[in-house]
C-alpha cells in the first residue's frame, strides 16, 4: 500500500521575503477609492503594518498596471478583519491586453469572525506569462453593502 500525507503535496513552502517583487518600481496602480490613512502603499510595500482601507464602503477594485508585461508565478493576499462578523469576497483577475479583456485567476469566499476567523491568508500558485494588468476586486460584505474594504497585504513573484 502506499500512502502520503495531503499536506506533503502541492504544498509550497512560503516566499521570503527577497523572492517578492518591488512593484514600487514596476507598476502604476489604479484604485476605486482610499482612506488617506490607510492608503495602498501600506499593502503593496513591505515594512508597513496599516494596510490599505477604503474611503467608501462597497465593492472596491484596486488595479496594477505592469509596463512592460511580467511573468508572475505568485501572488499573496492577506486580510484581516478583528471587529466584525462578515463574509468577504474577492475576485483576482488579469490582462495581456492592456485590459480589454480579463480573465479569473481566482473568486474566494471568506467568513471572518472576531471569535476566531480574524485573518485570511491566501498564496496562489500560477503561471501568468505575459500580464500587463493584475486587478483585485473586493466585496468587503456580500450582505451588506455599507461595509469599508480593506487589504493588509498583496506581494507578487
Amino acid at each position: 500500500m502506499r500512502k502520503r500525507l495531503l499536506s506533503d503535496t502541492g504544498s509550497a513552502p512560503p516566499t521570503s521575503d527577497a523572492e517578492w517583487l518591488n512593484i514600487e518600481d514596476l507598476v502604476e496602480v489604479e484604485l476605486s477609492s482610499e482612506d488617506v490613512h490607510h492608503p495602498i502603499e501600506a499593502a503593496l510595500l513591505p515594512g508597513s503594518n496599516n494596510g490599505w482601507r477604503a474611503a467608501i464602503p462597497g465593492r472596491q477594485t484596486i488595479r496594477l498596471l505592469f509596463a512592460p508585461a511580467r511573468d508572475l508565478q505568485r501572488i499573496r493576499l492577506r486580510f484581516v478583519e478583528t471587529a466584525a462578523e462578515r463574509t468577504q469576497e474577492y475576485v483576482l483577475r488579469c490582462s495581456t491586453d492592456g485590459g480589454q479583456s480579463f480573465r479569473d485567476i481566482v473568486r474566494q469566499q471568506w467568513n471572518f469572525d472576531p471569535c476566531g476567523s480574524t485573518c485570511e491568508t491566501e498564496e496562489h500558485r500560477l503561471d501568468l506569462p505575459g500580464t500587463d494588468v493584475l486587478e483585485l476586486i473586493i466585496t468587503p460584505n456580500i450582505r451588506d453593502d455599507r461595509t469599508l474594504a480593506s487589504l493588509a497585504e498583496l506581494r507578487i513573484a
